[in-house]
């Protein structure tokens, strides 16, 4: 079930009514339906796969109550990797095996040995790497005694499976999401405005601009080998604006959804596109995913606090695997990879929390200064982007290649370039209220407008983009991973 679909536009008044209206305000009551919902949303796509949610809330269900109960630090241990090997790997079978089996057979094809295996046709679980790290918080956080295991399953099945973000995040940490399924809840309507709000923007960013953007990206991707530098150039700045625009919109409707439903949800993304450096483009682009592994990867493995070959290693392991995360392609890793390496110039001369604040706050206007250096972090982004959207290391080094020829200098030129220069213009007139809103938790949360009059044309404004400009319909990226 897609947030931009019209099931969902069903779906959720529903649940909204039940939810407020029908459940009396009974906790229990509230969070049962939500475990219903929940897995009628997800299983939505197939039925199936509700045994994994089913099964690996259990495991770490029964994994925490253990914990509680157990002193002896081997038998700790011992719950604790149960977790975490039946969560990697059902993720890894889903995920990751044919990739393994490839890459195996081509090793070994490479020296001279001939092996036969035979792929599987695995169809990947929507959201399984989501859910998966979701669950793994809880279990971490409780064998590190920062949180007491619950005794309310229900409660508990709630937060792995709650459907605002079940699919793709933000990733909670229970630490943050469990608790308020413990709390009595009672409807907020300056909440569930500012909820209904957020998901507009988040439905704007997704099918106006996310969507047309794909179209475009799309066709210059599949038909690179055919087309010169600057139109390649266009190609990867319009996968720029679709990735962001289809996560981070992805990430509005979720939070502002779960608002709706009287819950606060982290935030995934503070305006990315103006960093400074990669450092802080990595503080403000999926916050949950980057969080999580310094939290439960890269400060086990030593941060930053060793010597500099430690820093080197520490930044390249949560990078690739970041990039690993992703999916099984090589296309990840290097994207990955090169992230670390735009990364640990900062690092390694203590530059990397130099820019935490606002960029121009207070100003309209960024000063020169400013300016170059979101100009190129943005370019830095937008070339290891490339990466990410190629079907292969050899289809990546094709495009780059021609765009590194002579041909960048022509005029971009393809079959939907007239349709595009629309598309171009919306991306402009979102780049000035992303940046009007910058100091907000998203573009329009804080309207300049002050008279509700002209504030609600400004928002049904939005509402007739929507429907005017909204593009081809896509599936949202994130979803595959």
């Amino acid at each position: 079930m897609f947030f931009n679909s019209i099931d969902f536009a069903i779906f959720l008044p529903i649940v909204f009514i039940l939810y407020w209206f029908v459940t009396n305000n009974n906790l229990k009551l509230q969070n049962f339906l939500i475990v219903a919902a929940s897995y009628l949303f997800y299983g939505w796509w197939d039925w199936r796969f509700l045994s994994l949610i089913l099964f690996s809330t259990v495991v770490d269900y029964t994994v925490g109550r253990k914990l509680r109960i157990s002193e002896n630090q081997t038998k700790r241990k011992i719950l604790l990797w149960t977790s975490i090997l039946v969560n990697l790997g059902f993720l890894g079978f889903f995920k990751y095996y044919n990739f393994f089996l490839d890459n195996f057979i081509t090793a070994f094809s490479f020296f001279g040995t001939e092996i036969k295996a035979n792929s599987l046709n695995i169809i990947l679980p929507v959201g399984i790497s989501f859910y998966t790290f979701q669950t793994l918080s809880y279990t971490i956080d409780v064998y590190k005694r920062k949180l007491e295991p619950t005794k309310d399953f229900i409660a508990f099945s709630a937060f792995v499976s709650f459907f605002p973000q079940l699919v793709a995040g933000p990733i909670e940490r229970a630490t943050h999401l469990l608790p308020q399924f413990y709390k009595k809840r009672t409807f907020d309507y300056s909440k569930a405005v500012d909820g209904m709000r957020q998901i507009l923007w988040g439905l704007f960013k997704k099918m106006v601009i996310a969507d047309n953007c794909a179209e475009f990206a799309n066709q210059i991707f599949n038909n690179s080998a055919d087309l010169n530098g600057s139109t390649l150039v266009l190609g990867a700045l319009f996968f720029t604006f679709q990735i962001y625009g289809d996560f981070s919109g992805y990430s509005d409707i979720a939070i502002g959804t779960s608002r709706l439903f009287g819950f606060d949800l982290m935030r995934n993304f503070n305006f990315p596109y103006f960093s400074r450096d990669i450092a802080e483009f990595w503080r403000r682009w999926h916050i949950s995913l980057s969080t999580w592994f310094r939290d439960y990867l890269y400060i086990p493995l030593g941060g930053s606090r060793g010597g500099t070959w430690m820093k080197v290693r520490n930044t390249f392991v949560i990078f690739i695997v970041s990039g690993f995360w992703h999916g099984a392609n090589w296309t990840f890793i290097v994207w990955g990879a090169l992230n670390a390496i735009y990364f640990l110039p900062l690092l390694l001369t203590n530059n990397n929390r130099n820019n935490f604040e606002t960029v121009a706050q207070g100003k309209f206007f960024p000063n020169i200064k400013e300016l170059f250096f979101m100009l190129l972090t943005f370019g830095l982004t937008v070339f290891a982007w490339i990466f990410f959207r190629a079907e292969n290391i050899d289809h990546a080094i094709s495009y780059i290649s021609e765009i590194l020829s002579p041909s960048l200098f022509s005029i971009p030129k393809f079959a939907g370039m007239r349709r595009a220069l629309m598309t171009i213009f919306l991306i402009s007139i979102f780049v000035l209220i992303e940046w009007n809103g910058r100091d907000s938790q998203y573009a329009i949360a804080n309207s300049f407008l002050k008279r509700r009059p002209v504030r609600w044309v400004y928002y049904l404004t939005i509402v007739f983009l929507i429907f005017w400009f909204q593009g081809e319909k896509q599936g949202f990226i994130y979803f595959q991973f």
